[in-house]
């Protein structure tokens, strides 16, 4: 990836110039300790005139070797006996490319399965050591001129590639249910004007899964909907999907949204954005 980058060889990077965004988060990013790849994007967008002063990036759970049989397949230290499913530590991270300064406030991604509220881990087979998240879940405060809003982020695993125990379902419906415990208050610190950002895989009326997460921050008082219905993928075996989302808060003004158009080389994935006004924060 990073050979590619610094040749300039950036597949998708139609998309990103059109978004124009303030704030970008990728994911399936990999990451590296130095931030040679993020800060290599950043020199191919700024020769497109897009200029980003502030990255993030943190170790994801991806490709962190357990020691274990984590999917009870009688072997070891294979990709999905990792923390999250990963060739190698840091393989498909996620990374932030902002305007305006951002801050992690609280990172979920250490958080064990078995903590989280109403988890379906259950009897699961596999280590009681099972992190949650299979890349990361963040919160990332952004201080712009007009405010500060929170991302909340995260890049769910696919709810199927398993059996009939269900493990990649069931972690699916955790990992997307997180914030929702979070905007209720069962889970860490209150969230002010926040913004539910990532690809959740879970699309609310198709495809394997357990809908019902997705749908229940679809329909949570604390968030809105700027996209309902649009599709935001197209795999050759399923058709059209929806599976990456933006959902702002509810007190913010949504000015535009859109799924961008896709784009050739760029794989089967769409990019997303949404135009926000922020509420001012009373003195």
């Amino acid at each position: 990836m990073l050979r590619d980058l610094r040749r300039g060889d950036v597949p998708g990077i139609e998309a990103i110039t059109a978004a124009k965004a303030d704030v970008i988060l990728l994911t399936n990013f990999d990451y590296d300790a130095g931030h040679l790849a993020l800060q290599a994007l950043r020199e191919v967008l700024s020769a497109q005139g897009l200029h980003y002063p502030h990255l993030f990036a943190e170790a994801p759970n991806t490709g962190v070797p357990t020691g274990l049989d984590a999917d009870g397949d009688g072997q070891f230290g294979r990709p999905r006996d990792a923390q999250g499913f990963g060739y190698f530590s840091g393989q498909g991270g996620q990374a932030i490319l902002s305007r305006y300064p951002v801050r992690l406030i609280q990172d979920f991604t250490p958080l064990l399965w078995r903590d989280v509220p109403e988890s379906l881990m259950g009897a699961l087979p596999g280590p009681e050591t099972q992190r949650l998240s299979s890349s990361a879940h963040w919160q990332i405060e952004v201080t712009t001129p007009d405010g500060v809003f929170s991302l909340l982020t995260l890049a769910a695993t696919p709810p199927v590639f398993d059996g009939p125990e269900d493990r990649n379902g069931r972690r699916n419906f955790d990992e997307v249910s997180l914030w929702r415990h979070v905007l209720e208050g069962r889970l860490g610190q209150a969230v002010s004007q926040p913004v539910v950002i990532g690809n959740l895989n879970l699309d609310p009326k198709r495809g394997d899964g357990r809908r019902e997460a997705v749908q229940a921050l679809l329909d949570h008082a604390r968030l809105q909907d700027p996209l309902p219905g649009c599709a935001t993928v197209f795999w050759q075996k399923t058709g059209k999907m929806r599976v990456s989302y933006i959902l702002p808060g509810a007190e913010m003004e949504v000015q535009r949204a859109q799924v961008m158009r896709s784009v050739p080389g760029a794989g089967p994935h769409r990019l997303v954005w949404v135009d926000l006004n922020l509420v001012s924060e009373p003195d």
